[in-house]
C-alpha cells in the first residue's frame, strides 16, 4: 500500500522532473547566460505572450556601445530623454553578445551563427529576416550612413563600417544584385521620407559618429533628434520606429540568449503605447520576434525560444 509519505515524496519528484523540463525548454541556447540572467528568465516566461498588433511599418534605427544609464538620466541627451517619457521605454532589454556584429546579425537572423567577433571576411549562409520579408511580400530597404554605393562589401569606407552592416554578410543577399541593391547609402532616406516611398520595413545604420561609436552621447543624441521626428511623421498611426543600442560595457544579460549589456531601447510612433515602461525582460531575439509576429512571419532561431517576450506590452493592443 502506498503510504502518505511515499505520495508526497513522488509529488516532490514530479515537480522537480516539471521544473527542469522547463528550464530545458531552450537548451540549445546560442549563448551561455549567467546563472543570475537564469534567474530573471524564469520571472519574464513565466508571463503569457500577448498578441503583437499588426504594424503598418517598423523602423530600426540601431546605436552603438552605451549601458541604458549611460543615456537615460544623462543630460548630455536631452532628446532622447524626453522621447523616453512620452514614447515607450524598455527598462530591461539586453544586449546578445560582444562585440557589434553578433548583435547586428541575432537582430536580422536569430542567431549569432557562431560569430564571436567583427570580422570582414566571414558570412553566412543561415536564413534571415530579408528571406521572411520577401515572401511575404513585405517591401524592405538597410540605409547605412556613409555607404558608397549599394552592394559595397569593403571594411570601411569614411565613417561606414561593415561590421554594423548586417545585411552584407548574408550570402543570398550580398551574392544576389537585386537583394543588395536594397542595402544603400543613407543619403536616399531623404529621397524616400520627402516622396513618401519609405518601405514597410526600413532599418537604419549611422555612421560611426552619429551611432555614438566614435563620438559622444551629445552627438547620437542630436543625430536622432533630426531623424527620429521625420520617421515617426512617416510610419504614422500604425507605425513604430525603434531606437536600440547593439551591446552595452557590462556582461549584463537575461532569457537565456543574451549577456551583452542593459540597453536603452525605446519606441515612438502612432502605434506605439504611450508612456509605456514594461520591466519584462527583453533582448535583441524579442525585437526580432515582435517584427515577425507582427507581419505573421516565422520566428528565427532566438526569437523562436519560448524565453524570448515579444515587445507587446509598448504597443497599443
Amino acid at each position: 500500500m502506498t503510504t502518505r509519505t511515499q505520495l508526497s515524496r513522488l509529488a516532490l519528484l514530479s515537480a522537480v522532473l516539471a521544473v527542469s523540463q522547463f528550464l530545458g525548454a531552450c537548451g540549445s541556447s546560442l549563448s551561455h547566460a549567467s546563472s543570475t540572467a537564469s534567474i530573471s528568465t524564469v520571472g519574464a516566461v513565466s508571463q503569457s505572450h500577448t498578441r503583437v498588433p499588426h504594424l503598418s511599418h517598423i523602423v530600426v534605427v540601431i546605436m552603438e556601445n552605451e549601458e541604458l544609464e549611460s543615456v537615460i538620466g544623462n543630460s548630455a541627451a536631452p532628446y532622447i530623454n524626453r522621447l523616453a517619457k512620452t514614447a515607450a521605454l524598455a527598462t530591461a532589454y539586453y544586449a546578445v553578445a560582444h562585440p557589434s556584429l553578433p548583435n547586428y546579425l541575432a537582430l536580422t537572423g536569430g542567431s549569432t551563427f557562431g560569430i564571436e567577433s567583427d570580422c570582414t571576411s566571414c558570412h553566412v549562409k543561415g536564413r534571415n529576416l530579408v528571406d521572411e520579408l520577401e515572401a511575404a511580400h513585405i517591401s524592405w530597404k538597410a540605409y547605412m550612413e556613409g555607404l558608397p554605393r549599394p552592394c559595397f562589401t569593403g571594411e570601411t569606407s569614411g565613417l561606414y563600417a561593415k561590421k554594423h552592416d548586417p545585411f552584407i554578410y548574408y550570402d543570398d543577399i550580398r551574392l544576389n544584385a537585386r537583394r543588395c541593391s536594397r542595402v544603400v547609402p543613407a543619403t536616399q532616406l531623404d529621397r524616400d521620407l520627402a516622396t513618401g516611398a519609405l518601405p514597410r520595413f526600413a532599418w537604419i545604420t549611422p555612421n560611426l559618429c552619429n551611432d555614438m561609436h566614435n563620438c559622444g552621447v551629445a552627438t547620437g543624441d542630436r543625430y536622432l533628434a533630426g531623424l527620429i521626428p521625420r520617421l515617426i511623421a512617416s510610419v504614422g498611426k500604425g507605425g513604430t520606429v525603434f531606437v536600440t543600442w547593439d551591446e552595452g560595457s557590462s556582461n549584463a544579460g537575461c532569457c537565456s540568449l543574451a549577456t551583452g549589456g542593459h540597453i536603452a531601447t525605446l519606441a515612438a510612433g502612432g502605434a506605439v503605447l504611450p508612456h509605456a515602461r514594461p520591466g519584462v525582460n527583453y533582448d535583441h531575439y524579442s525585437l526580432l520576434r515582435t517584427i515577425e509576429d507582427s507581419w505573421g512571419l516565422p520566428e528565427l532561431g532566438g526569437s523562436n525560444c519560448s524565453c524570448t517576450q515579444p515587445m507587446s506590452a509598448l504597443l497599443r493592443p
